[in-house]
């Protein structure tokens, strides 16, 4: 069997714009969706992203300093600040004193916070296999995976250093 060839898109494609509509439209309508399961935490984007960065980033055990999470997720100092002070409250994290510097916070994921992000994240596979009405094949998936993956690591790596900055170059 002859390996697929691959034709790269040019970047003027219009599919990819409306890729970026698709991501945009769907990120909106799982939001909306809120969680059938009355234990789940519902969470803003910008607190999802921060929990999503904690839990796959060892937020559990060694905690993560504010400054590796706010270079991860793109976020202002001052915003983090605010969404620490909201996950903290609801319970998802808590502040420690970090054990290199006691002035410095190092912050760590609660067993109700891992607890959550699996629920939501089980949730949310949930909404999208049933919306897709389970069609898509295993190839399929993983082809939609990997494009996806590409583009969030392309886009990340690509961050402007600031709002309205452009990228530095490496």
């Amino acid at each position: 069997m002859a390996a697929a060839r691959r034709h790269p898109a040019p970047a003027d494609d219009p599919r990819w714009a409306e890729l970026a509509d698709l991501a945009l439209v769907i990120a909106r309508e799982i939001q909306v969706r809120g969680y059938q399961d009355p234990q789940a935490v519902p969470l803003t984007q910008t607190e999802g992203s921060v929990m999503r960065h904690l839990n796959e980033n060892g937020g559990e055990h060694d905690g993560t300093a504010p400054s590796m999470i706010a270079a991860a997720t793109g976020l202002q100092r001052t915003n983090l600040a605010t969404v620490l002070t909201g996950l903290q409250r609801k319970g998802l994290i808590e502040r420690r004193a970090s054990p290199q510097d006691g002035r410095a916070a190092s912050i760590h994921t609660t067993e109700h916070g891992r607890t959550n992000y699996v629920l939501v994240h089980g949730e949310w596979g949930q909404a999208v296999s049933t919306a897709a009405g389970h069609e898509a094949d295993t190839g399929k998936l993983n082809t939609a995976l990997e494009i996806l993956r590409a583009v969030r690591d392309g886009l990340i790596g690509t961050r402007p250093a600031g709002p309205g900055r452009p990228p530095t170059l490496m």
